[in-house]
């Protein structure tokens, strides 16, 4: 169990992403590919991206020099998933660079002692070899992550504007009790389901809570305490994402007014019963609307108790543009899914 301790400084510092964090995700998405544990969720995401590694360069590099250092296992290295990262990948792979060295060594120490690292591990406190080892990131990110950014920004714009609305109803209390199931509040103290017995006081620095699209179940925290602290928590799924359906087919049943009404209205989105009141239908027909908009990739649809909360997708924001013609035509250690060990 992880407890983690709020004073009343840290109601007011605590932080909810809206964008995926790139290196988290990257992180996450690696624990994906090493375990069949929840790949129902990304059954899809795991097909194309096993048949685009296989037999690749990129391939060879992932299995000889990522998982080894950041392995689905009771530890990995925090250097590699800097506080940088939530303003890009390119702020977080600089400050990977920048990582002063004594630190890498001290981190790769504690990965050998805790899971086992590579005999070339320690030459990550070069810079050469640091530069080198980015170089990996950023192709892995470009081949695996990328193509998935526009779902992974729908799904977490959709979670952060969830998290909002509990703030706006219920407070802090709202916020922090909804979260996930593997998480209860008992205030001033969330109780996180965890590998180890541990307590984290935040002494005032405030929380920043980061949804991933790629973690799965468990939580996840940094096992440096010194850092700024951070908990990475998993969406929550139900069931996989609706297969793809033909663009044209998903399109031509968007055409109407009220529909497009539904889709204007969604702009700062809405629950299914706001909807409703908006368009002046029923709450059955206006289930029917969002449906169609989200089987044609526009909306995308968050379920909490017995409320559903529609956002826009990146497509269907690009739809509402005064510009835009439409869519063109054209193609974890921090613990084994659960969270970090402490060494």
């Amino acid at each position: 169990m992880l407890r983690i301790h709020f004073t009343p400084q840290d109601y007011r510092r605590i932080q909810v992403a809206g964008t995926p964090d790139p290196l988290w995700e990257l992180t996450c998405s690696l624990h994906r590919l090493q375990t069949s544990r929840g790949r129902w969720a990304y059954a899809g995401w795991y097909r194309t991206t096993r048949a685009g590694l296989a037999g690749t360069p990129l391939e060879a590099a992932v299995r000889r020099l990522l998982v080894p250092v950041l392995p689905r296992a009771l530890y990995y290295p925090d250097f590699l998933t800097p506080h940088e990262s939530a303003d890009g990948l390119d702020r977080g792979l600089a400050a990977i660079l920048a990582t002063p060295p004594e630190r890498v060594s001290r981190e790769m120490s504690i990965l050998d002692r805790l899971v086992g690292a590579p005999a070339w591990a320690p030459r990550l406190a070069e810079r050469a070899t640091r530069e080198e080892f980015v170089k990996v990131l950023r192709a892995y990110y470009d081949a695996v992550i990328a193509p998935h950014h526009d779902q992974m920004c729908a799904e977490i714009s959709a979670e952060h504007a969830l998290r909002g609305r509990a703030t706006l109803r219920s407070g802090i209390d709202g916020l922090l009790a909804g979260l996930s199931p593997t998480m209860r509040w008992h205030p001033p103290v969330l109780h996180v389901d965890y590998v180890e017995d541990r307590d984290l006081r935040l002494g005032g620095r405030g929380l920043r809570l980061v949804p991933s699209y790629f973690c799965w179940r468990s939580p996840v925290s940094l096992v440096d305490e010194e850092m700024p602290p951070v908990l990475i928590y998993p969406l929550q799924r139900s069931r996989p994402a609706a297969p793809a359906r033909p663009a044209d087919a998903s399109l031509a049943a968007l055409l109407g007014r009220t529909r497009a009404a539904a889709l204007r209205s969604l702009a700062l989105a809405a629950t299914t019963s706001e909807l409703a009141r908006f368009l002046g239908v029923s709450p059955a027909t206006a289930t029917h609307h969002t449906t169609v908009l989200r089987d044609a990739g526009l909306i995308t649809s968050l379920r909490s108790q017995n409320t559903v909360l529609h956002t826009l997708t990146p497509l269907g924001a690009a739809m509402l543009r005064p510009t835009s013609q439409g869519p063109s035509a054209g193609p974890v250690a921090h613990a084994p899914d659960t969270d970090r060990h402490t060494p």
